[in-house]
């Protein structure tokens, strides 16, 4: 259920001139001689109210003045910031006809606050408070709509056997949620003579109008605004709504409490301004509706918020924004399958490069190895000399290549052994094609 909107005049008005327009409703005045003559009688219905702006004090005016020069400043810089958006560049704007497009305030007085910016203000708030409750109503009836809709949908799912069970037990909490006391009328004598009663714990045969508006004025700035009204609907709506009952829908219940509100304010509220004064509301109660209530108040359910028809063009909307829906997510999952498929296929990659980047890592580790592997010796300690393949016989000689340490060059040369030479072998460096001679190296 949405939250509902605060009831009463002041509610869309302009942060800037909020405060100062509920401290002009609520100032005391001080009664003089009023700076304009008496209107006409054929002014409009905010006029009145607007007129009592003449009685305020000069600092709340002084204030009034200033605030309303600073909305129009804010408003300017709205509008310039629009058209520079929606423009060329040095192009010049009339802001004094653009103002003219703001209906809360008097585009021609941009600099004092007068009777007429009041007027303006009550007449803007009062529309769109108009506005703010029929699509409350229209919201209202989707949520019916829709309710049926889904009622009837799941009755159709059902067998037949089940079928009958299911629409036995909604009759039965129709029927439970029925059976309820009589409400009365909204703002008739027995509805206020109940609260009077019950609410108020007061006598019953000495209800007085006058007092009854008094103690329900509860900022007591002289009017009921819409929440006092419908503080008074309490005890009516609980003869129907019970949060316990599962039959009982809380969203109707706000629903009967906007229609109660809205049946008040078209008998008691002359001038339609969506505040009820004293002198509005004892006047309603001379009225020959005041006592006469007949059968009581209908509730919601016997004025459905929809017709057949309004129902059928509600399910074709439906059904096109469930098709739409429905293709959306063949798009949406289409689009994750080929998704998965990329991932996969990065995947893949990812760990190909990842085994490069190990075998490149191993390799190098090896070549780091092998460059610091100590070269080969004897037991002693003295060069091992490995045959050279390369090397061709020589006189008495043997092409041979020796490790020199600290290095992986082998240097050729020819080995004189022992016996040739009759001495101890030597080592004749020599070029890799072989040397004079060759015996075998000491291995």
């Amino acid at each position: 259920m949405p939250p509902s909107a605060p009831r009463g005049t002041l509610l869309l008005l302009p942060p800037l001139l909020l405060l100062p327009l509920h401290a002009v409703l609520a100032v005391p005045l001080e009664r003089g001689v009023p700076n304009k003559e008496e209107p006409p009688a054929t002014e409009s219905p905010s006029g009145k109210l607007s007129r009592e702006l003449d009685f305020v004090s000069h600092h709340v005016r002084t204030k009034l003045d200033e605030l309303k020069r600073q909305e129009v400043s804010r408003l300017r810089m709205l509008l310039k910031a629009k058209m520079d958006a929606q423009q060329e560049p040095n192009v010049q704007v009339d802001h004094l006809n653009l103002l003219k497009q703001f209906e809360h305030l008097d585009p021609q007085n941009q600099h004092t606050f007068e009777a007429r910016d009041l007027e303006l203000l009550i007449q803007t708030a009062t529309r769109d408070l108009a506005q703010y409750d029929a699509a409350h109503h229209e919201e209202f009836k989707r949520y019916e709509m829709l309710k049926e809709h889904e009622r009837r949908r799941y009755l159709e799912s059902l067998g037949e056997e089940q079928r009958k069970e299911a629409e036995r037990k909604l009759e039965e909490q129709q029927r439970r949620h029925r059976e309820h006391p009589k409400v009365n009328v909204p703002g008739s004598q027995a509805q206020l003579k109940e609260v009077w009663e019950e609410l108020d714990g007061l006598d019953p045969n000495r209800f007085n109008p006058k007092t009854f508006f008094i103690l329900h004025d509860i900022n007591s700035d002289g009017v009921l605004d819409e929440q006092e009204l419908e503080a008074l609907f309490t005890k009516e709506l609980e003869k129907v709504y019970d949060p316990k009952n599962e039959e009982d829908d809380m969203r109707e219940m706000e629903e009967e409490r906007l229609r109660m509100r809205e049946h008040v304010m078209k008998n008691v509220d002359t001038n339609q301004d969506r505040l009820v004064t004293l002198e509005e509301f004892l006047a309603s109660t001379q009225r020959k509706e005041f006592g006469d209530t007949g059968d009581g108040w209908e509730t919601v359910e016997m004025h459905p918020a929809y017709t057949e028809e309004e129902l059928r063009r509600f399910e074709e909307e439906l059904a096109a924004r469930e098709a739409e829906l429905n293709a959306k997510a063949q798009r949406l999952s289409q689009e994750t399958e080929a998704l998965g498929r990329s991932q996969g296929r990065l995947e893949a990659q990812k760990r190909e490069l990842q085994q490069a980047v190990l075998h490149m890592e191993q390799r190098k580790q090896q070549q780091q190895q092998q460059g610091h592997q100590a070269p080969a010796a004897d037991p002693e300690g003295r060069l091992k000399f490995h045959p050279d393949t390369g090397a061709g016989p020589g006189l008495g000689g043997r092409g041979c290549r020796a490790t020199i340490p600290g290095s992986e060059v082998g240097v050729a040369g020819v080995w004189t052994p022992r016996s040739e030479r009759g001495g101890a072998g030597s080592w004749a460096p020599g070029s890799e094609g072989g040397g004079a001679g060759g015996l075998d190296p000491w291995v």
